[in-house]
């Protein structure tokens, strides 16, 4: 209808079908033609099904499907002492692999294996370490889950977290360890939760499984009261926050009392939450509150009496990509809860409980929710399948590709596609910089923070410059990043190393994948190492650049206009509207401006909120009347300097 001018044929057809000498259903061949040209998946749908079809993964691991392999799941809560017999059997076998979900607990099994006298690699996707002289691998490896090899056989597997196969984003990698790892016995270590779908897992592939029951080795208890105030912390005691803001506001509020706090969150370098872990576990450190993220739920062994729950409502991503704030999981209460009294610290007993009062029935029902059986496993797309696909849709974005392949794919009951939109948000990132497809595949599968702008920015970067063939040099990154670094002032300067530190991170990953174009990566981990101490510094300070950031935000309403003012009220208005939301929710450790806060000033709101203190409100007050006497003196210098300016404009011979 939108063509100027038709084919022949077609003007024939249309022309008879106007005198009656033809029937409009003759018109469906040319709308064929048309519509497989504007959709190429018609001409090869049935191959795009054979291609994308996902029911039977055992059958994608031929050398595991040839042994009858040992499977025995170590099930129990945390701090029973499952891990500890699975690693038992790993390090007294002649080979192994230990597969964990963090880099940090690779690396402890790695440490604990070398100084057992078992010699072990660590393959991570940042790193790897040859403990042979000779660069030999050694017959024991620990690892990351996601590098885990299915082609090397292994006397002993150990898969840690188990449970995590039901992962939207992750569960994949378990997945294939399960099925494909090539291992005389394999030991399981997780929840019961895992147990059912295992076992039917398993018997698709003909293996039995063993189960082996753990109970707790030290007793925990919920306790009967909030902890309603900060005044009332002791020794041993973690508060867990879902959010960072809740981490500084926390931190600078113990502060205040005169206490040393230690601070853990994701996005910290391992080292760092390593070296906090070691100053808040130190008995003759001073500091003995330790505020944390759910970070803490795995990976650190951590001196715990009893852990305070901040809030019990986690920020999360819905299927539809949209940002959910629910109640914690009865799964993630129950490991986060059990890191209090683990049988190897100091406390041989361990509480929990809440901040609110208003949070603890709802702690205690959650804890005895029974556990949800787990219904599936997680699968991925390989780069393969995604290649096969692009061969017979050689004009299709590799965003597009995926979501052809996974409204094409199918699966059984037991699986299902894990969520792919990191992958396309990379993949859309790059799209316009010419790659090969396996090259752009790999860009993409590379673990970036989406939520950094300057990582995301660094990953086009990379992509770019690999495209022109100019290799990434250390001398090329060190500008890049504009090193060397100078230790944070602020909260958003310790935001920013971050950054700086996630890429980092990302060079080394690429440059276990293309050597030649990021050559630098023994030089890049020793400024990785430097950096790392920039930011554990920053963090041991981290209530000063909290204090800093509070200050810098309080004087600059002071100094400025009524602009300013509005801004920071506003900021106050949106705090005690979040405040209120979340004592409705369960948390009232900032709470809410009672009747008439509406009539006092700003400075008493914020004092009530523990925002400021008095001895901080006397400090601004000084400095604000120092800066406006500052400032007069300045305008009256201004202005003298300026008519003394006007004159000298009259004496063009003056110097």
């Amino acid at each position: 209808m939108q063509s100027h001018s038709l084919d022949v044929d077609i003007h024939i057809i249309l022309n008879d079908i106007c005198f009656s000498a033809a029937h409009v259903d003759d018109l469906f061949p040319f709308f064929l033609r048309h519509a497989k040209q504007i959709f190429p998946v018609l001409e090869c749908k049935d191959d795009l099904r054979k291609i994308s079809d996902l029911r039977i993964p055992p059958n994608w691991y031929p050398e595991a499907r040839a042994l009858q392999r040992k499977i025995i799941f170590h099930s129990g809560p945390t701090n029973s002492g499952k891990t500890y017999h699975a690693i038992q059997k790993y390090l007294s076998a002649k080979s192994g692999v230990y597969c964990g979900p963090l880099k940090l607990l690779a690396h402890e099994i790695f440490e604990k294996s070398n100084a057992a006298g078992v010699l072990c690699d660590l393959v991570t996707g940042e790193e790897r370490v040859t403990v042979e002289p000779d660069g030999k691998q050694a017959a024991h490896v620990a690892c990351t889950v996601e590098m885990c090899s299915v082609t090397t056989p292994y006397e002993v597997a150990v898969i840690d977290e188990i449970q995590m196969i039901k992962d939207p984003a992750r569960g994949w990698a378990w997945t294939r360890a399960l099925l494909g790892l090539c291992a005389e016995e394999i030991h399981l270590c997780g929840e019961s939760a895992a147990i059912d779908l295992v076992t039917e897992l398993m018997y698709t592939t003909g293996e039995d499984v063993e189960v082996r029951t753990y109970k707790r080795l030290t007793p925990i208890f919920v306790l009967d009261h909030a902890l309603e105030s900060l005044d009332n912390l002791r020794p041993g005691d973690c508060i867990v926050c879902f959010s960072k803001n809740d981490i500084y506001s926390v931190s600078r509020q113990i502060e205040i009392r005169g206490l040393e706090s230690a601070v853990i969150y994701g996005s910290l370098p391992p080292g760092t939450k390593l070296a906090q872990a070691r100053k808040f576990n130190d008995p003759d450190d001073p500091c003995k509150i330790l505020v944390a993220t759910d970070a803490v739920g795995m990976g650190l062994n951590l001196s715990i009496r009893r852990i305070i729950f901040y809030s019990l409502m986690k920020p999360s991503i819905s299927e539809k990509g949209e940002k959910e704030i629910e109640p914690i999981t009865t799964s993630q209460a129950l490991q986060i809860a059990g890191r209090a009294g683990r049988f190897s610290s100091k406390f041989k007993e361990g509480e929990v409980t809440t901040m609110n009062r208003e949070d603890l029935s709802l702690l205690k029902e959650i804890l005895n929710r029974p556990v949800e059986p787990i219904k599936a496993a997680g699968l991925h797309p390989t780069a393969e399948q995604i290649e096969m696909f692009a061969y017979h849709l050689p004009d299709t974005t590799l965003s597009n590709l995926i979501d052809i392949f996974v409204d094409f794919s199918q699966v059984d009951g037991q699986y299902f596609v894990c969520n792919m939109d990191d992958f396309k948000f990379s993949a859309e990132l790059i799209q316009h910089i010419p790659l090969s497809l396996r090259v752009r595949y790999v860009f993409c599968t590379a673990p970036i923070n989406k939520k950094q702008p300057f990582v995301c920015s660094s990953l086009l970067q990379f992509a770019r410059q690999y495209s022109r063939n100019e290799p990434l040099t250390f001398s090329w990154l060190r500008r890049y990043i504009k090193w060397p670094l100078l230790p944070p002032k602020n909260i958003k300067d310790l935001m920013d190393l971050e950054a700086v530190h996630d890429v980092l991170d990302l060079y080394l990953w690429l440059s276990y994948r293309f050597i030649d174009m990021f050559p630098d990566a023994s030089l890049v981990r020793d400024l990785q190492k430097q950096l790392d101490g920039i930011i554990q510094d920053g963090v041991h300070n981290i209530t000063k650049l909290i204090k800093i950031s509070e200050a810098h935000k309080l004087l600059n309403l002071q100094n400025s206009s009524a602009e300013s003012q509005s801004r920071l009220s506003g900021t106050v208005k949106s705090q005690t509207r979040r405040n209120h939301g979340t004592k409705a929710l369960g948390s009232k450790a900032a709470g809410p401006l009672g009747p008439g806060a509406g009539e006092k000033s700003l400075a008493s709101r914020l004092v009530q909120q523990g925002l400021l203190t008095a001895d901080m409100l006397k400090q601004l007050e000084k400095e604000w009347m120092t800066q406006q006497t500052e400032h007069g003196k300045g305008r009256t210098e201004s202005g003298t300097s300026s008519k003394g300016t006007r004159r000298k404009k009259k004496e063009p011979d003056s110097d």
